[in-house]
């Protein structure tokens, strides 16, 4: 062989090459691409270069195609299968993406669409970074079978293994539907745009063959109503582009792994810890006088945390309570808030279930916890008790209790009855129980307390309605103040509301070199 047949040979290896990339570029071509956009949506290529620092994504299996001769399928082997996937960065931070194209055999899973994913998350795991998928399928590819439902399963148990070991996080950026659905639910978030993105379990259409329910897909599964009722997503994004943005906002709270510490940025400028800012003082006067009346709790959240930002989660589902992420002194935290704006800030299903997800999370990537405190209790009723509030409230205690990131908690009102002990009390092994004068620790309030205690005694006064008050504000002196539980040690400190900043903050500095210990076991049994 000579030089120039060798040479003849490179060339036409390397203008192969070059000759499938350009189909493999064709494959989401402007037709193809123009589709998705009369849909206000991006294609898989599109969405990864909005998602990731700009020239960051190195593409893996661009070239692979799948090996199904059923069905005339042979004559249709595009590259890449219908799934993008690769690595990159987010604001310079390794991560794994995988990206569904619904302009490639409808982003229908197959079995190398499925080796694909399941390759990138390998990789994910075995690099320790975070990783993001980007949903837009049909479903499970038909001509395929039992191979495709195979990998969906391959996924799941992927996204189990990966659980607490790297954050995952999910997109729905159209449909997502049957088995589908499962793997996002595993995931730590999902991100879902209104109008655009679907989750169910089956569809309109089967919905009416099988129940005769006729509903349409914005209301089974639709963005709105999973961010709102069932609590299957944690942010509804106006657009793709928000979505994307919030993605790296929660990015930028959490670690690339389990074993890694989350971002730490410098505090903010110009303040000093112990320095009382106007927002600090307000603080002394946002307890109204009257017990029922409500005020916002997302005030005291904003005035501690660096910049007044929140990140919340979830903030459209349960709004009795806040969860979200924020940074106290540049290092990042997880918030967990009673609202008294809704339901008078009680505790319900949702919100306990709601608010046990998140500090698990927390837990799982070392994120402090920081909870303020402001609950009448347990929301009763009868549609509460039949739905199972005794079984779901204990996850929240559960989730208190397993927890052993540094926890901070600060009781800015009530704190009454079971309430008092599931939100982040001293007895489930919170580290700095904080507390403002305007505290009330007790078993319950002064109008129900009197009813009990002095219901004998009211009913043989004179005048029942003057005793009733008499005995209430007795009552309430005495029991409904933060200083019973102070005497006992169950709360750290009283303080001032203008010095939570200050004392939150030293509070989780000194909490910073925090280890503690649990005793050997397989895993608990949370009550599911």
């Amino acid at each position: 062989m000579t030089a120039d047949d060798a040479g003849g040979r490179t060339a036409l290896r390397l203008a192969e090459l070059a000759e499938r990339r350009a189909v493999l570029a064709e494959q989401s071509g402007p037709e193809r691409a123009a589709r998705q956009h009369a849909k206000g949506k991006l294609t898989a290529r599109e969405r990864i270069e909005a998602l990731l620092d700009p020239g960051s994504f190195v593409e893996l299996d661009a070239l692979a195609r799948h090996r199904c001769h059923d069905f005339g399928m042979e004559r249709q082997r595009p590259y890449g299968d219908g799934v993008v996937t690769g690595y990159g960065t987010v604001d310079g931070r390794r991560v794994c993406v995988f990206a569904q194209d619904f302009t490639v055999l409808g982003g229908a899973l197959g079995e190398v669409f499925g080796e694909k994913i399941i390759k990138v998350m390998d990789l994910a795991l075995r690099t320790g970074v975070p990783i993001i998928g980007i949903n837009d399928s049909g479903g499970a590819r038909i001509q395929e079978g039992v191979v495709s439902l195979a990998y969906y399963a391959e996924l799941v148990k992927r996204h189990v293994a990966a659980s607490g070991v790297i954050p995952q996080i999910s997109l729905i950026t159209g449909p997502c539907a049957g088995g589908a659905v499962y793997a996002p639910a595993i995931t730590d978030l999902v991100v879902m745009v209104d109008e655009i993105s679907h989750m169910f379990v089956t569809g309109p259409e089967v919905l009416r063959a099988v129940t005769g329910e006729t509903v349409d897909r914005e209301q089974l599964g639709g963005a709105r109503r999973h961010n709102t009722i069932s609590g299957a997503a944690h942010y509804l994004a106006q657009d793709e582009k928000d979505a994307f943005d919030y993605v790296r906002l929660v990015l930028g709270h959490l670690p690339s792994n389990n074993m890694s510490e989350p971002p730490a940025y410098a505090a903010r400028a110009g303040l000093e810890r112990e320095e009382t800012t106007e927002a600090d003082r307000a603080l002394d006067t946002l307890i109204p006088d009257r017990r029922n009346q409500p005020y916002d709790m997302a005030r005291v959240v904003h005035t501690v945390v660096d910049d007044g930002e929140l990140v919340e989660v979830q903030p459209l589902f349960a709004p009795n309570i806040i969860c979200g992420f924020a940074r106290v002194e540049g290092r990042s935290v997880g918030v967990v808030a009673n609202q008294p704006l809704h339901a008078a800030g009680a505790l319900d299903i949702d919100a306990s279930e709601k608010a046990a997800r998140f500090i698990r999370l927390c837990d799982a990537f070392e994120l402090p916890v920081l909870t303020f405190v402001d609950v009448p209790g347990f929301l009763t009723s009868m549609a509460q008790e039949s739905g199972g509030i005794i079984r779901k409230g204990a996850k929240l205690i559960y989730a208190y209790c397993e927890a052993t990131v540094p926890m901070v908690t600060v009781i800015t009102r009530k704190a009454y009855g079971g309430g008092y002990g599931v939100m982040g009390s001293k007895h489930l092994g919170i580290d700095i129980n904080l507390a403002w004068p305007t505290a009330e620790i007790a078993v319950m309030g002064g109008e129900g307390a009197v009813n009990v205690i002095h219901r004998r005694e009211i009913e043989r006064a004179e005048d029942p309605e003057a005793e009733r008050v008499r005995l209430r504000t007795t009552y309430e002196e005495t029991l409904c103040t933060p200083y019973v539980a102070a005497e006992r040690g169950y709360v750290d400190a009283v303080i001032m509301p203008h010095e939570t900043r200050a004392r939150v903050a030293s509070s989780l500095e000194a909490l910073r070199e925090k280890r503690q210990e649990r005793l050997p076991r397989k895993h608990g049994n949370i009550p599911l």
